[in-house]
């Protein structure tokens, strides 16, 4: 990490491919001395999602490298929804949901900086603190004789809505009078003269800074990270499941864990700069593997280990490996709950036995694996067995006349079934 931190914030931004616009004059106003920065948080859940990883690594970044970092959750914005990069208006949230949502992002975003202990300690605010205070007269007079509709209408965000079937309403239309503003009210309490986003905001941080200009007379700045697309074209973060959440509870570290090994080798070494701190050298290290010994891939294990750590802590990175050797019969099943095993094989094809079936003697294993299907005949099972191809709860059998009971299933509740490396089957127990 040392040789990231000899480097200037801009550089490191450079090397890691985080930067797709900035306004002239941020560099040397970086280079001048610490400055404070913002990155803007939409509260739409109460939870962010690898999407917002990539803001959330450059607020790091930036206070790493000695600067103060702003997360701003938009509890006032949130209640306009911004139209940027949206096809349609958004669902407009209630007061105390939004309230709920900015809570629940300002424990997550805890994971990533620090607020005391430093001589830069970040800031989480929300907006609503002084906009819920704007008077509509004295705002549309103070900052909307500023912007002329033409200005508005120009920026991109703003022209795909109108070009759309779906149009803009008025009230999102204003979002980037609110957004400016936001930009404004730091300036005048925090100093904060940068301003951090995705490409897509690039039209609502140069109206900040415009407003800056000519309300205070004072210098600020823009710089956009680009928006992540798979190297399929795919957008970053969606997956068949769907949103792969921060929290714990929408996504489990297990499955975030597998989201990050599963990166295809061609995106592999790009999401290491993105959305780790790994340095230079290590992540060459790794680009030479992922070149040589692709199969060992060495470079997704790091990366899930790496970003599951930040995310989730050291013992939800344990657990997801551990998970992850059972997923793939490399370890025994003792120690983890039913849940736990819901979690890891949720995919897989899966059938139920009546408890009272398991009771006592129970049934043969060769019944059991014939009922879920696990293939074509008993007769098949059973050599199958023979040849050491059948597993319980990762376990080989060598016995056909080996019983299944209630105190082989998890918790009384699941069994596991495995023919071979990689076929798996669920067994729930019920009634």
């Amino acid at each position: 990490m040392a040789e990231t931190i000899a480097e200037s914030f801009i550089e490191e931004l450079r090397w890691r491919g985080l930067i797709y616009d900035m306004t002239e004059g941020a560099e040397e106003a970086l280079q001048r001395g610490p400055v404070t920065a913002y990155i803007g948080f939409d509260p739409t859940a109460d939870s962010l999602h690898v999407g917002h990883l990539l803001p959330i690594m450059v607020l790091t970044h930036l206070q790493r490298h000695g600067h103060r970092p702003i997360a701003l959750a938009g509890g006032g914005t949130g209640m306009i929804g911004d139209p940027s990069g949206k096809s349609k208006e958004r669902v407009l949230l209630d007061e105390e949901v939004l309230k709920h949502n900015v809570e629940a992002i300002k424990a997550q975003l805890a994971h990533f900086l620090k607020f005391e202990g430093v001589d830069n300690p970040a800031l989480l605010l929300n907006n609503a603190d002084w906009l819920r205070e704007l008077k509509l007269i004295d705002f549309l007079r103070d900052v909307g004789k500023l912007f002329t509709v033409n200005y508005m209408m120009a920026k991109e965000s703003v022209k795909q809505r109108l070009e759309s079937e779906e149009g803009i309403s008025f009230t999102e239309f204003t979002y980037m009078l609110l957004q400016a503003y936001d930009f404004l009210e730091q300036y005048r309490r925090y100093n904060c003269t940068l301003q951090l986003g995705g490409s897509d905001q690039w039209g609502n941080i140069t109206a900040g800074i415009m407003l800056i200009r000519r309300m205070e007379g004072g210098e600020a700045h823009g710089i956009t990270v680009p928006l992540i697309t798979t190297s399929t074209g795919v957008k970053f973060g969606k997956t068949e499941a769907g949103t792969v959440w921060l929290d714990p509870a929408r996504t489990s570290p297990f499955r975030f864990y597998q989201f990050w090994l599963n990166t295809p080798d061609d995106d592999v070494i790009r999401y290491l700069k993105y959305f780790t701190l790994l340095g230079r050298e290590e992540i060459a290290e790794l680009e030479e593997a992922v070149r040589t010994e692709p199969h060992l891939r060495r470079a997704q294990r790091t990366l899930a280990q790496e970003v599951t750590r930040l995310v989730h802590g050291e013992e939800a990175l344990r657990q997801a490996e551990i998970a992850t050797e059972v997923l793939f019969g490399d370890r025994e099943m003792a120690g983890l709950s039913a849940a736990d095993l819901l979690d890891i094989f949720a995919e897989v094809p899966s059938s139920t036995v009546a408890r009272n079936a398991l009771a006592g003697e129970g049934m043969s294993i060769v019944d059991l694996a014939a009922e879920a299907g696990l293939d074509r005949s008993k007769g098949q099972i059973r050599n199958l067995i023979k040849s050491g191809g059948i597993y319980l709860n990762n376990e080989r059998v060598d016995d056909p006349y080996r019983a299944v009971t209630l105190d082989d299933a998890i918790d009384g509740e699941v069994i596991v079934l495995r023919k071979g490396k990689k076929t798996h089957h669920l067994v729930r127990v019920e009634g």
